[in-house]
């Protein structure tokens, strides 16, 4: 990645521990200075809500920190949903939690929470504190769900359902079926011990959503760049994948495109610092132009600075071989990458094309990368991808 400005530019048993000094309770709707994401993914409908289920959603974490809040999402509903029980604890195996860690969560101090039609609503912090790379487990249960309801299909990531309200349970003997969705959960924040500590979100497709990467192993190119930054300890810690399969910049159709949902997904996120855009492969399978594609391009870049966002751009990988690609769509691919490069719209570049390409066929993935489907890298392709990224380079906004 290089630099192209200076625009604006695992709760384990430790969760249980009772801080000295727990956080001071705060409003459920609001999120106060000095949190970060550590968790997210995009919202969408997903079918119907059913009355009396219940929820085990699983989830990895990036940034550590203390007094862990979850974000319940009600943005595709079309009247209020009500959750009468929310519980947040450590996966141990399966559906099954380590003993001793399920907490109930609060909002306002109530036990019940009611999100309207179109709203989030955050959680009270529970005390503890959440070590990064936690398999959190948040169980939720509403006992008169109806409607379009919201969540994330394609999860890569085992999650678990049953009847009845058996969210405060550790056991997992009532969690009999499994899902790849997570419903109604789109955020975790945590209170970083540095207060200067941001995130990085991830606006994409398919690529970035996980697809043909190992289910439940996390191994998503966002998920690898968590492992990098962590280890690395700098300012930027949390990671939000924002990724949808089949998500466009410019329509909406696999859940609302690029720019219809940049003030959700990506803008709202606590202590976000750096829009990540790696998107556009399916616009052009579509058949858009590069100009209409780049101007939404500027759209996204344009409102995440006017936000105070770093922008990172990172160019379209190659896909020859997959059922929509043509020669017409591969020089679409050509020019929108070239004004990624070279355009200085972005504060920094990721050249994922560079990354994944056949050095003897660069409008193939190179087959060492390839999930299979000549689109979506393998678990290795994801990896390559994390490590091209500039870690200095991403944080061109500062604190």
């Amino acid at each position: 990645m290089t630099g192209r400005g200076g625009r604006l530019c695992r709760l384990a048993a430790v969760l249980l521990t009772v801080l000295a000094c727990q956080t001071a309770p705060a409003r459920a709707s609001g999120i106060p200075q000095g949190v970060v994401v550590t968790w997210a993914a995009s919202a969408d409908r997903l079918g119907d809500g059913v009355a009396d289920r219940s929820y085990r959603l699983v989830v990895h974490t990036s940034a550590a920190g203390s007094g862990p809040r979850i974000r319940l999402s009600n943005a595709f509903g079309d009247r209020p949903l009500t959750l009468d029980s929310v519980y947040a604890g450590i996966q141990d195996q399966g559906a099954a939690l380590r003993r001793g860690s399920n907490r109930r969560l609060t909002f306002d101090g109530a036990r019940t929470v009611t999100v309207p039609a179109g709203a989030t609503v955050w959680s009270d912090p529970l005390p503890g504190r959440l070590p990064a790379a936690t398999d959190l487990v948040v169980s939720l249960h509403s006992a008169d769900a109806a409607g379009p309801a919201t969540g994330h299909g394609m999860a890569m990531r085992t999650s678990y359902i049953t009847e009845g309200d058996h969210t405060g349970e550790e056991s997992a003997a009532h969690w009999t079926s499994a899902t790849g969705s997570w419903f109604y959960l789109d955020a975790v924040s945590v209170r970083p011990p540095r207060a200067a500590t941001g995130a990085v979100v991830a606006l994409g497709d398919s690529i970035t959503d996980g697809w043909q990467s190992t289910t439940d192993l996390d191994r998503r190119w966002p998920d690898y760049l968590a492992r990098r930054l962590n280890k690395a300890g700098g300012p930027l810690q949390g990671v939000a994948n924002e990724g949808i399969s089949g998500n466009m910049v410019l329509a909406d159709g696999a859940g609302q495109s690029a720019r219809h949902r940049l003030d959700r997904d990506v803008l709202s996120q606590p202590g976000a610092r750096t829009v990540f855009l790696f998107e556009g492969v399916n616009d052009i399978k579509a058949g858009v132009t590069a100009q209409d594609l780049i101007a939404g391009y500027r759209d996204i870049a344009d409102r995440a600075h006017a936000a105070g966002k770093c922008v990172v751009g990172a160019t379209v990988g190659p896909f020859e071989g997959w059922p929509e690609w043509d020669p017409a769509a591969e020089t679409v691919r050509q020019q929108v990458n070239e004004f990624v490069r070279t355009g200085g719209e972005f504060d920094a570049v990721t050249d994922f094309d560079h990354v994944l390409r056949s050095p003897y066929d660069p409008e193939r993935i190179l087959p060492f990368f390839d999930g299979g489907d000549h689109l979506h890298p393998n678990d290795k392709g994801m990896q390559a991808m994390a490590d091209a990224v500039d870690l200095d380079a991403l944080d061109c906004a500062g604190p």
